[in-house]
């Protein structure tokens, strides 16, 4: 399985990081080892001074595709979970800066933290859909779905063209405004509604 990330697709993110905002979706991957489940902590790492939350709606593909139409889109993911995207913000500044890829800022072992998936079915509408990050117990971020740049369908249907999905890969969404640091010690609580689906504590 592969993990798709998603960048700056929610406009006030894209501005607090003093980017632009894309015409067209901003890709990256993480590999399977950036995953922790089951609520496991997060170990910070050695070669970073500035690792920074983004908590992100992600998305489980259900079957294999290529070239997706988007009006077909919906039926190439069966689930939705919340996640947070770690980024070495220092690294990733050093990349930016000399034009170089974010695979290390982005990618590195533990970065991508993700709930248990829950139906589609479970929400009424996918496409107005809240969710939240707390940490240690006071509101990070706070986001909709419905602010996103580019729908899931769309995403779906952009990423099959270059790179062909398969059952179990799972899409990270992009990140709301309010993203910043962490540190050894904090609790990060992610929620989708008024549901906690994970809970992760930095080491």
């Amino acid at each position: 399985m592969k993990i798709i990330g998603v960048g700056r697709n929610y406009v006030e993110h894209a501005k607090e990081l003093g980017n632009e905002v894309p015409e067209e979706p901003l890709i990256f991957l993480k590999p399977d080892t950036s995953l922790i489940r089951n609520n496991q902590p997060f170990y910070y790492p050695d070669f970073s001074k500035d690792v920074h939350f983004e908590c992100e709606i992600i998305y489980r593909i259900s079957r294999e595709g290529k070239y997706v139409k988007e009006e077909f889109a919906h039926k190439y993911y069966d689930a939705i979970g919340i996640g947070i995207d770690f980024t070495a913000r220092d690294i990733q500044q050093k990349a930016k800066e000399k034009g170089l890829p974010w695979t290390l800022a982005k990618g590195f072992n533990g970065s991508a933290p993700v709930s248990e998936f829950v139906d589609k079915s479970h929400f009424t509408d996918l496409k107005n859909l809240d969710f939240s990050l707390k940490i240690n117990g006071e509101p990070r971020q706070n986001g909709n779905t419905s602010l996103m740049i580019f729908t899931i369908d769309h995403l779906i249907s952009f990423v099959s063209r270059y790179i062909t999905l398969r059952k179990g890969d799972i899409i990270f969404s992009g990140t709301p405004k309010g993203v910043g640091p962490v540190k050894i010690g904090d609790k990060l609580e992610a929620f989708i509604e008024n549901e906690k689906l994970l809970d992760v504590e930095v080491k």
